[in-house]
């Protein structure tokens, strides 16, 4: 597995997008190690089964044994950190599994890769990448006014959730300034597209409004967020993989800002052309105006200038277009959805929307 990578949370959204994508581009092999937490789904790379260059691997990133052997047998050129914890609500309602995670199984990832890229050549030392996923939340929420984010831009974490990515930041920079590892940190924008589990905004919107559920929307809806098509982020990941500075951090904002309430409404209008129904009507009636949740950033924005720059990637996928294209997916896949709307799904839906107040 000389150019092979060892993936971690593969079976997640992102993770299992950026393995695809990475079989489709690249000729080299992949281990994929996931734990298989609740938002995981084998059944995402259900097409690489029987294919000889994936491997995957039932484990937890924080267990250091395994996490060495695996990469003793595999010997990979880069390891590519995607498992995380990584809802805000779910930090809110139980903190301690994002520190869990995102903290403590970032630290034992980053030891045992220091140890592992120790061990290789001067000439394996030198093209070993351990690209660290991160988010844009580390930043914290901007004003209306504010410039977007760049990479030097002060870290104010105000979730849970954004805590521990910070956390795992500084010590993902830690490994590259004491012992030398190779580190490429990447934040980027809210994304979207196939296989998104259906607790987050684009899903949970799209499913209800197929089924005339109510659309529910914190607050005034106007917390703006940049939206950034999955795929492209998975190009930006495979150019920085080749291509980008140890040390560094590059930002990868999808220059596509728009309120909770624009996103919804033009789901709803998207869901009314591609499944009409006229028991149901119009969707934009089911938007729910819900209390907001505590902390809520007002804003996040991200600025390409350095991975435009240096590498040339910028986003490729029109907002309009990509969201049509996750739509038609999720009309299209019935069967991944039932399997992933498990009863303890719809419990935590329950909790967290259906006994919410209306605002």
């Amino acid at each position: 597995m000389r150019d092979g990578i060892l993936v971690t949370g593969g079976a997640g959204f992102i993770g299992s997008n950026f393995i695809l994508y990475w079989n489709e581009t690249v000729a080299s092999s992949v281990v994929n190690l996931d734990l298989l937490t609740y938002a995981a789904n084998p059944a995402n790379l259900a097409s690489l089964r029987g294919n000889p260059a994936y491997e995957f691997v039932q484990g937890d990133i924080g267990n250091a044994s395994l996490v060495a052997a695996l990469l003793a047998q595999h010997r990979p050129r880069a390891i590519v950190h995607f498992a995380a914890e990584s809802h805000v609500d779910r930090s809110i309602a139980a903190p301690e599994p994002f520190l869990q995670t995102n903290v403590q199984g970032s630290f034992h990832l980053l030891q045992q890769a220091r140890i592992y890229w120790s061990s290789l050549s001067p000439a394996d030392q030198s093209r070993f990448r351990f690209l660290h996923v991160s988010t844009d939340e580390v930043y914290g929420s901007l004003a209306p006014a504010d410039p977007p984010s760049s990479e030097r831009s002060p870290y104010a974490p105000n979730s849970p959730y954004a805590a521990s990515k910070a956390a795992a930041d500084h010590f993902a920079r830690a490994f590259h300034h004491t012992w030398g590892l190779p580190v490429v940190t990447t934040h980027f924008s809210n994304n979207y597209g196939p296989f998104q589990f259906p607790e987050k905004l684009i899903p949970l919107t799209i499913l209800n409004a197929l089924e005339g559920k109510p659309l529910p929307v914190y607050g005034d809806g106007l917390h703006v967020r940049d939206w950034l098509y999955v795929r492209d982020t998975c190009a930006a990941l495979g150019n920085l993989l080749n291509h980008g500075r140890p040390g560094e951090t590059y930002n990868l904002g999808g220059n596509t800002p728009r309120t909770n309430l624009e996103v919804v409404t033009l789901v709803c209008a998207l869901v009314d052309e591609l499944s009409p129904s006229p028991a149901i009507g119009p969707r934009n009636k089911l938007i729910t105006f819900v209390n907001d949740r505590p902390g809520h950033d007002r804003r996040y924005a991200l600025d390409n200038t350095k991975i435009s720059a240096e590498l040339g990637w910028n986003p490729a996928t029109r907002f309009e277009d990509g969201l049509r294209q996750t739509v038609r997916w999720y009309i299209e896949s019935p069967a991944w959805i039932q399997s992933v709307r498990t009863a303890a799904y719809r419990d935590w839906i329950h909790q967290n929307y259906t006994r919410r107040p209306k605002a």
